[in-house]
């Protein structure tokens, strides 16, 4: 576009052409748009969970502050002003999330907002902000935060425990100007929501109701203790049915205990009512196993507490089994194996020593430990274990079990050991090692990438061989700008010391900073 001389038409083209790059450039990816949405998601799903355990910690509290108001009464009276303060505040964030999504509506099929079409937020732009300065409603926002930090601090007062909330709470919601990359100063609401996509504001609120659940949380936690909250009443005791063994051959004699949650010299129930005596706090069984099968063991402790006996009824279970007539098989990370990777397995059998018991099936070997093997499964979808196992009385009885056999998941590319999108500057990205990592899988495997395509907006997609970029990627690494996001896909990648090659490994995107 830039040699010879140009037609008034086609320099008309050209800045044409110019422009709709620039529009381009300007437009978030789907994919930037879809990872707000899903952070939205989490952020609203861990704030549903923190409202119900704030409530449940309250609730203790105030019964706390109830029963022993000496202890527990200025704990309690806190406590409700901070629930107070931290719902009001919460509910005007939840307001303010509908300027996020005005307009908006939810997917029909999906049930979720449609996430890719929120890269604008005309809402919040026109009504929270009026030119260079706040609107009304702006102003109204930032009083607001104000006031939520300055009324969490006023009902903290004095009180050393809850000295780190408030201080925190001031780091995150400190109104004051902002300095944006380029040192310009912009107000607190226009550096962190103006022209910002609107799925975008919708974490970044969400996010705020994350941070009020979690100073509620901590301020409760801090206030009473936890350890406060799990001994200030022996009512909160659990009585343990603790047996020697889990299962007894018919006739043998059931030894254990039966121990309170907490328990010392100095927790002595009055009385014990149940199959054994008390000695040292704890009741000691002495019993012979009934029947075959499930069997109950019944009782009570009583304790003195202000003057008034306390009744703590226990109940357990024990089993009895007949003479072991087959294998106990389970792997130790999963109930099914992995191709690939080496899985660890116990077996053994009911009753037997591990010196008696022997297993075998392709791909199976002994691991050094009693019981401990290692499983390397081959081709097919299932692999069948045959155990033998010797009793004491000298006869032999067998069994097997058959397990699935599946792949090792699609693992996420990584750039520079970071997944999903990355930022950082040019010389950053040429000098990292695309990968790729497994972050929810048990066992731990080395992966190798061996290629990957790298797409550049505006020019055409680059196949390299190898973990690095090659000259052609750097060449087109050159001509990206600030903002530019570099996509690595078709990433092909394959176990260190083996061919297997892993299904689809998920794209990492790289932002130019």
């Amino acid at each position: 576009m830039a040699g010879g001389k140009l037609t008034p038409r086609q320099k008309m083209i050209n800045l044409m052409y110019l422009v709709f790059i620039a529009m381009l450039a300007l437009n978030m990816s789907k994919e930037v748009l879809s990872a707000f949405g899903l952070m939205n998601e989490k952020f609203e799903s861990a704030n549903k969970a923190s409202v119900e355990n704030n409530k449940q910690l309250l609730a203790s509290i105030d019964q706390k502050g109830t029963d022993n108001p000496t202890q527990f009464g200025e704990a309690k009276i806190v406590s409700k002003k901070i629930s107070a303060i931290s719902k009001e505040f919460f509910d005007f964030v939840e307001n303010l999330k509908k300027d996020a999504t005005n307009g908006i509506e939810i997917d029909k099929e999906s049930g979720k907002l449609p996430y890719e079409a929120m890269d604008k937020g005309p809402h919040i732009d026109e009504t929270w902000f009026a030119g260079d300065n706040y609107s009304a409603k702006g102003t109204s926002i930032v009083n607001a935060i104000n006031k939520y930090v300055s009324e969490m601090k006023a009902a903290a007062g004095s009180n050393p425990k809850l000295i780190p909330v408030v201080k925190e709470l001031e780091q995150k919601f400190n109104t004051a100007d902002v300095k944006d990359r380029e040192g310009v100063k912009k107000r607190y609401l226009n550096y962190h929501f103006e022209h910002f996509p609107a799925i975008a504001s919708l974490a970044k609120l969400s996010a705020w109701q994350n941070d009020i659940q979690k100073a509620e949380y901590d301020s409760y936690n801090n206030l009473l203790g936890k350890a406060a909250l799990e001994i200030s009443s022996m009512k909160n005791y659990t009585a343990l049915v603790v047996l020697d063994k889990n299962a007894y051959f018919q006739g043998e004699k059931v030894t254990g205990k039966v121990v309170l949650g907490r328990y010392d010299d100095s927790t002595v129930p009055t009385s014990f009512n149940g199959p054994g005596k008390i000695e040292n706090g704890q009741a000691v069984i002495d019993m012979t196993a009934g029947g075959v099968g499930e069997q109950n063991i019944k009782g009570s402790f009583t304790f003195m507490e202000d003057n008034k006996p306390v009744a703590l009824p226990f109940e357990g279970k024990y089993v009895v089994v007949p003479r072991p007539n087959s294998a106990t098989i389970a792997a130790d990370k999963m109930n099914v194996v992995y191709r690939g990777v080496v899985n660890p397995m116990t077996i053994s059998f009911a009753g037997v020593s591990e010196n008696n018991v022997s297993a075998s099936a392709p791909g199976l070997t002994p691991a050094g430990g009693k019981g401990k093997y290692n499983m390397s499964p081959g081709n097919g979808t299932e692999v069948k274990i045959n155990v033998n196992a010797k009793l004491p009385d000298g006869k032999s009885v067998t069994d097997a079990k058959v397990f699935r056999i599946k792949n090792i998941p699609n693992p996420e590319g990584t750039i520079g050991g970071m997944a999903g999108v990355v930022k950082g500057q040019k010389s950053r990205l040429e000098a990292s090692t695309i990968g790729a990592s497994l972050p929810d899988f048990d066992f731990e495997v080395q992966l190798n990438v061996v290629q990957f395509s790298m797409k550049v907006t505006g020019q055409p997609t680059v196949v390299v061989n190898g973990n690095k970029l090659n000259s052609q990627a750097k060449a087109a690494l050159a001509r990206t700008s600030r903002g530019d996001q570099v996509t690595f896909s078709e990433i092909k990648t394959k176990l260190v010391g083996s061919q297997i090659e892993l299904r689809k490994t998920a794209i990492v995107i790289y932002e130019i900073q």
